[in-house]
């Protein structure tokens, strides 16, 4: 088990982590001290408490934000699925066609 040192808002936090998850947890403290940053300089001084608030709601719209896109991402996936499908049945139907013209003219 890993500690490691992450800065908000000027303040020192102390978290345990797995040994391999040192590198994300620092990335994850940096960008919270970024939207806290980012906060800070829009609304000005708040408690570390409101602040803490603030900041979890901005990550979560973020996060719902992104699931709603992954969402519609992937209905446009599968509605491309399901159209290629479609495609792949009249280009299927075409070359019976094709063939069956081909029999026919070979017969002539």
């Amino acid at each position: 088990m890993a500690f490691v040192n992450v800065t908000v808002n000027g303040r020192v936090y102390d978290i345990a982590c797995d040994d391999s998850q040192v590198a994300r947890v620092q990335e994850l403290g940096r960008t919270v001290d970024a939207h806290a940053q980012h906060l800070l300089s829009t609304v000005g001084n708040v408690s570390d408490s409101r602040l803490l608030v603030m900041v979890g709601l901005l990550l979560a719209d973020e996060l719902v934000e992104s699931r709603e896109q992954l969402s519609k991402l992937g209905q446009e996936v599968a509605a491309a699925a399901e159209g290629d499908t479609r495609l792949a049945g009249v280009i299927e139907s075409l070359a019976q066609r094709i063939e069956a013209i081909a029999t026919r003219l070979e017969r002539a």
